[in-house]
Parts: C-alpha cells; sequence; structure tokens
C-alpha cells in the first residue's frame, strides 16, 4: 500500500476498518488532516441526525437566490437562475457532485456549533468545523494574491496556505472519518427512516476515479465523498461486499507534484484501498 502511494507522489493517512468487526489496518490515521469536501460527511450526517431527533426538517424548501452563493466548479455554485430546493435535495447535491454553495446553505440552516455537537457525540474528538466552503475559497483567494490560485502549487512558493494547515479549518483524521462512516452503516450515528435516507444521500457521488477504481465490479458496491484542493486528493467512503462484509476506509493525501491533473495519482488511492480492504478480508 505504501509502495503504491509512494511511487504516485503522494503523502498519506489513511485507516480502513471493518464495519461490523475489530479488524482495522491504518498508517498515520490519528494524524490531523484539513479535509476539504470529505468535510461534507459530517455536515450531512448532522442534518439527518437532527432530523431523526425532530429538530429539523429535511423537506422544508429553501429559496436561494444566486446572489451570495459560494464558489465552486458544481450544482448551484454554477447555475445561473434563482432556485428552490429542500435541504436534503441540497444534502444531495453537497455529496453527489460537491457543490460548495448547497453545502453553505445547509451550514446556515444546521448550524456550525450543532455539527460540532454531532461529531462530539458520536465521540470523534479530533473532527472539528470551523468555516462554511465559501470562507475557505476566500482564504485561499487571499493567500495566492495576484499570482492566483495557480501560484500556491508552485512547490518553491514561500506563501502559507491556510487551506492545508488542519489547525486553520475544518479538520479530523483518518481513524475519526472511518468511524464515522461505521457508525452510519450501523445506525448508530442516525436511526429510521432519515437514516436510511442518510445512506441513500451517501451513495449518489458521481465521481468514480479514487476510491471506487480499485473496485470495479458490478456487485461490490462503493459510497464515498472525494475532497479536492490544491494538492490535496481525499477520498472517504464504505465499501460493501455481497457476502455482506463491509468496509469503511478514509485516504487523506497530499501530491508532491504542483500538476492539478494526476489520474495516477487519483488511482493510486483506489488501488492502496483495495489491497487494504483484500488484506483485511484475508
Amino acid at each position: 500500500m505504501e509502495e503504491v502511494l509512494t511511487e504516485a507522489g503522494l503523502l498519506a493517512s489513511w485507516h480502513v476498518r471493518d464495519v461490523d468487526a475489530e479488524a482495522e489496518l491504518g498508517r498515520g490515521a490519528d494524524a490531523p488532516v484539513a479535509t476539504a469536501s470529505v468535510h461534507k460527511l459530517f455536515l450531512v450526517t448532522a442534518l439527518f441526525r437532527e432530523a431523526a431527533a425532530g429538530r429539523i426538517d429535511p423537506t422544508a424548501p429553501v429559496e436561494l437566490p444566486v446572489p451570495g452563493r459560494s464558489p465552486g466548479r458544481t450544482g448551484l455554485s454554477v447555475m445561473r437562475d434563482a432556485a428552490r430546493l429542500s435541504l436534503r435535495d441540497l444534502a444531495s447535491l453537497a455529496v453527489a457532485v460537491s457543490d460548495n454553495a448547497a453545502a453553505d446553505v445547509l451550514w446556515d440552516h444546521v448550524g456550525m456549533d450543532t455539527v460540532n455537537r454531532t461529531v462530539a457525540e458520536l465521540g470523534l474528538r479530533r473532527t472539528v468545523s470551523a468555516q462554511r466552503y465559501g470562507e475557505l475559497a476566500a482564504s485561499v483567494a487571499e493567500d495566492a494574491g495576484e499570482g492566483g490560485a495557480a501560484a500556491l502549487l508552485d512547490p518553491a512558493s514561500p506563501v502559507r496556505v491556510r487551506a492545508l494547515d488542519p489547525a486553520s479549518g475544518n479538520r479530523s483524521t483518518a481513524r475519526d472519518t472511518t468511524a464515522l462512516l461505521a457508525k452510519v452503516w450501523r445506525g448508530e450515528a442516525c436511526a429510521g427512516p432519515w437514516g436510511e435516507e442518510l445512506l441513500r444521500v451517501l451513495g449518489l457521488q458521481t465521481w468514480q476515479h479514487r476510491l471506487a477504481s480499485g473496485f470495479p465490479f458490478d456487485d461490490v458496491r462503493v459510497s464515498g465523498k472525494t475532497g479536492s484542493l490544491l494538492s490535496l486528493r481525499h477520498e472517504a467512503g464504505v465499501v460493501e461486499y455481497p457476502d455482506g462484509r463491509r468496509y469503511a476506509v478514509a485516504f487523506y493525501t497530499r501530491a508532491l507534484s504542483p500538476a492539478l491533473a494526476q489520474p495516477r495519482a487519483d488511482s493510486a488511492i483506489g488501488t492502496a484501498a483495495r489491497l487494504a480492504v483484500d488484506a483485511l478480508r484475508g
């Protein structure tokens, strides 16, 4: 696993666990990491956990004017007209296409304090929510200055990039992330119909180039969430086999190359995850 990641030019902290047993593998699993868009897992879990407790209605419609939307390359972030969507449909966009604008509407309705309370209740002591995605984008733009975001990828750049520093924003660990996923899949994070809805939403991600690339089988289901920001390439999710066994996976990586397009690095995450799951399956 380490050889695969190293040859692809990735530094990684990762953790893989059997959802229903004690078997686990990892390296640097307790190191704090800047989670980028993987943090949307914690956000949508808090939404549906609040729904299960009767404190929020995910079917409630929200008016979404164009002004004030957070920047991004997908979903509402690139739409040019006003819209009206429910909170659960916004959650679907936040997971399926990593829509930053949709996620920030959820932050506004669920609340940063509520997400932090949720992860504390679930025992995730090293996970902290500290900023909306619009604030994250603004910090990148401020750090880049006139050179633009591309300047931040230059290995020789002396600029401190706050978005890459776990202490500056949303953060977690690989072990906390797999713990969250295991609790979600066991129905411990959110029970009942809203727990089923949470599982449905987390199975909607469209990207297949990282975690899912390591499991190209029609009878193996992969649910996940990517995170991409400058040199960061993350993915976390659950791999479910037809024999009923299931595995929570979290890979937080940083590329050594400044290139934005690195398909070999992306696929290495899937390959390493497959090797880890195969080892747990014996």
